[in-house]
């Protein structure tokens, strides 16, 4: 037993090191006071891929999304596929949700992740040789320190039924949902008293990508369970529609204040008023972030729009909830834990 757990230990490392590569950041505001400014989502959007392409979304480069009545179509056909879209705004604090259908294929890895510009991070992802569960996890500050942080909660057939996943982020909590049913609470203080709460603005990034490729390092080809057969593709990933709601609507861009990386420093900026507000700004009703609503916790009077490329109608057959996120390649390193012993354990939820 203590062979193996060696074994295991020393898969982890390989693994942690080739993720530490591809995890990164066009710039850290934590190191660099002169990075730019986030723009703002400040409202709630529903996009409807089954319309096709939506403007909310940049495709990354080398990236190429199909869209059909299944919606946005992330197809891998080869080894060196890793289809990816990014969200062009931010939000601070807010819900995200989404109805998709994971790829199959022993090695693909689809997946669904909120990150920030200093590594604050919340992820759903989907092994597609296990169609019984779908991984939670969340990084602070890129912190990878630790290896324990993910949860394997069982979901029917994730890849031949839709389902909706969801993610409620506050100052205060992550809440993780499948299909509305509560999965995973994790708080504030959960998080080494709130060293490792994700707590910065965040984008969201949409992709699937092949995690048994055959040039892919040992650690990353068993955490995402074996080399794939090719032979067998194409390996789908369907993401019907999906709706963000940002908790803070008071703002045009978001800015980090400091160095510290905490919400309360962030500076939410209106173009159109020229105020600025920072997150931790007193006022009459408490400190706030937003009209009308504390740090951190819902808002039921954002405005609400519908982004497509051609529709501002969401799927008519799909009850959305929220999402939470999935890795990229390489930017979830906790589920380096999985490599080494979760994705064992995972089998048998």
């Amino acid at each position: 037993m203590r062979s193996q757990v060696l074994s295991l230990a020393a898969t982890a490392l390989t693994f942690s090191s080739l993720v530490l590569g591809q995890t990164s950041t066009d710039c850290d505001p934590l190191t660099n006071t002169t990075c730019p400014s986030d723009t703002a989502l400040g409202k709630t959007i529903t996009v409807d891929f089954t319309s096709g392409e939506s403007s909310e979304f940049t495709v990354d480069t080398g990236t190429t999304i199909t869209y059909g009545d299944d919606g946005a179509e992330f197809i891998i056909t080869s080894d060196g596929d890793a289809r990816t879209i990014v969200s062009n705004n931010y939000i601070f604090f807010g819900k995200v949700e989404v109805v998709l259908k994971a790829a199959n294929g022993t090695g693909i890895v689809s997946s669904f992740v909120m990150e920030s510009d200093d590594l604050d991070e919340i992820d759903w992802e989907w092994l597609g040789g296990n169609a019984t569960v779908v991984e939670t996890n969340y990084f602070g500050k890129g912190n990878t320190t630790t290896y324990n942080r993910a949860t394997y909660p069982t979901v029917n057939d994730p890849q031949d039924i839709w389902h909706t996943y969801t993610i409620d982020w506050t100052s205060e909590y992550i809440k993780w949902y499948v299909d509305g049913s509560l999965v995973r609470t994790l708080l504030y203080s959960d998080a080494l008293d709130g060293k490792n709460f994700p707590q910065t603005p965040m984008k969201i990034k949409i992709g699937n990508w092949v995690g048994g490729a055959a040039d892919e390092s040992t650690g990353t080809v068993e955490w995402a369970g074996g080399y794939t057969d090719l032979t067998e593709a194409p390996f789908t990933m369907y993401v019907k529609n999906l709706t963000i709601e940002d908790y803070t609507t008071s703002g045009t861009t978001y800015t980090y204040g400091d160095e510290t990386g905490d919400y309360t420093s962030i500076i939410i900026s209106n173009s159109t008023s020229n105020s600025t507000t920072s997150s931790g700004t007193s006022s009459s009703s408490g400190t706030t972030y937003a009209v009308n609503s504390t740090v951190g916790t819902s808002s039921s009077d954002n405005s609400t729009t519908s982004s497509t490329s051609s529709s501002t109608s969401s799927s008519s057959s799909s009850t959305v909830s929220s999402v939470s996120g999935a890795s990229i390649p390489g930017d979830d390193m906790a589920t380096t834990l999985l490599a080494a012993v979760g994705f064992g354990f995972a089998l048998f939820l």
